[in-house]
């Protein structure tokens, strides 16, 4: 990673993720005076932070993509999320005792990143209460996240896992589900292999449960998929 100039175009991503999104104009003018930060060009492959160390910095990503992985007991990697910019991660790990990244960061694109150091960012939020409203919102849905991510690993079967998928991404009253993932990066994600997930969806498919068009899978039959959630 290379140090860079925060340009015009990385404060308008920054001021456009929850954290900093809506706040007041003089109170945007004034927040990069009182964090103490830094701004770097990320080469694709590069690891960003490692599983275990202490979390000091405030992480946001700014422009490109990360991947999320975790060393689970069994010395396994598996990958747990994409990261897409513009968006803070890693937050809810910045304050409290045992502080420590439970992930791998690692840049699948090129990318931009910004850190701001822990002592700058506690100051900042303790001084602004509409900052720590947003910072405890953002570390609330991380935590919302870690749960959804758990309950697709809990379940035994491919096509356990890819049901409770569709569920946790369909939007409310809504029988489809745009998948926001390649099918590599889908079995990734659920933690099967390619073929497996590409059978499974084939067969739900001949079974008329689903149907998938593109990265679209609209759902057939409701009773069907809920049998095995």
């Amino acid at each position: 990673m290379e140090k860079k100039l925060l340009q015009e175009e990385d404060k308008e991503r920054l001021f456009n993720i929850p954290l900093f999104r809506d706040l007041p104009h003089n109170i945007k003018l004034s927040l990069l005076d009182k964090l103490d930060y830094a701004v770097y060009d990320v080469k694709k492959k590069d690891i960003i932070a490692t599983q275990g160390i202490p979390c000091k910095k405030l992480y946001v990503l700014l422009k490109g993509k990360l991947r999320v992985d975790i060393i689970d007991g069994l010395g396994n990697s598996v990958m747990i999320e994409y990261i897409i910019a513009p968006r803070a991660f890693a937050t809810p790990h910045l304050f409290g005792s045992n502080n420590t990244l439970p992930a791998t960061f690692t840049a699948i694109e090129d990318s931009t990143l910004f850190t701001a150091t822990k002592e700058s960012t506690f100051k900042l939020i303790s001084q602004d209460p509409q900052i720590l409203h947003n910072f405890l919102c953002v570390s609330g849905n991380c935590t919302a996240c870690t749960v959804s991510r758990l309950r697709t690993l809990s379940r035994k079967t491919v096509r356990e896992r890819f049901v409770v998928y569709l569920q946790e991404n369909r939007t409310a009253n809504s029988n489809c589900v745009t998948i926001a993932h390649t099918q590599s990066e889908l079995a990734e994600y659920l933690n099967v292999t390619r073929p497996a997930l590409s059978k499974e969806i084939n067969k739900m498919t001949k079974e008329g449960i689903i149907r998938m068009t593109g990265k679209r899978i609209e759902i057939l039959n409701e009773t069907a998929l809920n049998e095995y959630i």
